[in-house]
């Protein structure tokens, strides 16, 4: 019985460790904060600021950081997350204006962009 039950335990393990691999990098869109939020309370409890390295996402936990690149220019940057997004919202991050400028998408405004979450 404890070996079948040993087994199972593994068994789930590792498909939750599949599971954090898998869901580690995202393709979706990037945008940036309006100039509103600025000074705002985010999610977090902290204060928002254009020109800091964070972001909102819908579910990665606060203090996660987040290698954002643009596949356009290769551009990236590491930001951490601060605040979240509405689940309706269908862009995948938001930026602070510094983030968005550094990997090039400040301009844009919305553009695709690549996530992985750093260990």
């Amino acid at each position: 019985m404890k070996k079948s039950i040993l087994g199972v335990v593994r068994f789930v393990a590792g498909f939750a460790v599949l599971g954090l691999l898998v869901a580690s990098a995202e393709d979706g869109m990037g945008v940036y904060y309006g100039n509103y939020f600025q000074g705002k309370h985010t999610a977090d409890g902290g204060v928002f600021d254009q020109e800091g390295l964070t972001a909102a996402h819908k579910t990665l936990r606060f203090g996660t950081k987040v290698k954002v690149t643009n596949p356009e220019t290769k551009q990236s940057v590491v930001v951490t997350i601060t605040d979240r997004m509405a689940p309706n919202n269908t862009n995948m991050i938001d930026l602070t204006r510094r983030a968005a400028h550094e990997i090039g998408i400040e301009k844009k405004g919305r553009t695709p962009v690549n996530l992985q979450v750093e260990k």
